[in-house]
């Protein structure tokens, strides 16, 4: 039986440091008294808000944990949500007096203290306080140079007021802590820095620094397609022309997708050196490698119409209408065309025939982060500030058209 005495007792000072870790996790001394930690946590007012949190139900959620929270005064974390509530809801007063109440706190460890701050640097910003969401944030990274959070607010909040060069230098500080994977995308979102700082080198008329930003944002992003317009732009103020049609047909070679928007430069510029021919050749070559190219097919319509053949461009736009039926420029095109032909009944039966189920619209795009709709493509959402985020959206997808003349 003595054999056993040692084994029995390793045992009891086990279950006694299971225990005593145990008691120490749940509770925490605080001013002489012990404060028991998960006790807003396991109330079911606690769970129901997350419940209704998680539902978007959230006048309900604030009222459950507020419940919650009134169970135990010390439970950080469900304050920090009520406050982040009250800001979603608008009521971004109530948010600051919660988050700078819980900054009063005493003994709040180093992390609790950032986050806390971030907190309340989301409530300024959401209030219109830029100083002070900027002092929050700044305070944030000096407590946590590592914040990803803080730093990317930091960056919109510098966006927001278009300081181009304080966002870029705070995109770089971020790129840094991103992993590989996104990496990719964050040399995308500095390229569109670089173009922005390149553009008011470009108000400036400092040519030498915005040629030096525009392929600076290039060698970041290969697709970074404004920079490409604008350099092109740069290219014609200083008169070099060849210059620019090569850039621009460079953009149009990395970004097909995105070539419609240099064809109007691409044809004035052909126009204007007495070559012409040189823009029907590129949209005939995209139609050729894309048959559901409608843009350079109104495009190419656009330029044979203003140059005497409206029949011709009629044509590339009833192939561009199969494309895309619901496109409002190509039919405002189409009646130029029918007007300049005097209106053949044949050629509107069969524009009435084409259009039978077609709805207009004008272009829309839309936001793939936030579905914020827009008449015109944007580089940067207004509504969730994010870059390079929109498509075009299709009400019906376009056809397959192997017999359709171009």
């Amino acid at each position: 039986m003595n054999g056993y005495a040692p084994l029995l007792a390793a045992l009891v000072a086990l279950l006694a440091g299971l225990a005593i870790g145990k008691a120490w996790e749940r509770y925490k001394l605080r001013d002489g008294q012990w404060i028991d930690r998960r006790r807003a946590r396991e109330s079911p007012h606690y769970i129901l808000g997350l419940n209704f949190l998680v539902s978007n139900q959230i006048d309900l959620a604030i009222e459950e944990l507020s419940r919650a929270a009134s169970l135990d005064p010390n439970a950080l974390e469900v304050h920090m949500i009520l406050g982040n509530l009250y800001r979603e809801k608008g009521q971004v007063g109530k948010a600051i007096t919660v988050h700078q109440n819980l900054l009063q706190r005493p003994r709040l460890s180093r992390l609790e203290h950032a986050y806390v701050l971030l907190c309340l640097g989301l409530d300024y910003k959401r209030g219109g306080f830029v100083d002070r969401a900027l002092e929050a944030f700044n305070e944030v990274l000096r407590l946590d140079q590592q914040n990803e959070y803080a730093l990317l607010n930091l960056q919109k909040l510098h966006e927001e007021q278009h300081q181009w060069t304080e966002a870029y230098d705070t995109r770089q500080r971020l790129s840094k802590l991103t992993t590989t994977e996104a990496r990719p995308q964050s040399q995308a979102i500095l390229a569109f820095l670089e173009n922005e700082i390149g553009l008011e080198a470009l108000r400036r008329k400092d040519y030498s620094e915005a040629i030096r930003r525009f392929e600076g944002a290039i060698d970041l992003d290969a697709r970074a397609v404004p920079a490409y317009l604008n350099l092109g732009d740069v290219r014609i103020a200083q008169g070099d022309d060849r210059a620019a049609a090569a850039i621009w047909e460079k953009l149009i070679d990395v970004a097909p997708d995105r070539a419609y928007l240099a064809f109007d430069r691409l044809e004035a510029l052909a126009i204007r050196t007495g070559n012409p021919e040189r823009f029907t050749r590129l949209c005939r070559r995209l139609i050729e490698e894309n048959a559901q190219d409608w843009r350079a097919r109104l495009a190419l319509s656009r330029h044979l119409a203003s140059s005497g053949h409206p029949r011709d461009a009629l044509d590339l736009l009833f192939s561009a209408l199969v494309q895309n039926p619901h496109a409002l420029s190509i039919h405002q095109a189409i009646w130029r065309a029918l007007g300049q032909l005097h209106h053949p009944p044949s050629l509107v039966d069969r524009y009435t025939e084409l259009t039978q189920h077609a709805v207009f619209y004008l272009d829309p795009h839309v936001c793939m982060r936030c579905r914020y709709r827009s008449t015109e493509l944007l580089w940067q959402c207004p509504h969730c500030h994010d870059w390079n985020t929109f498509v075009e959206e299709r009400i019906a997808p376009a056809q397959d058209t192997t017999e359709v003349e171009v």
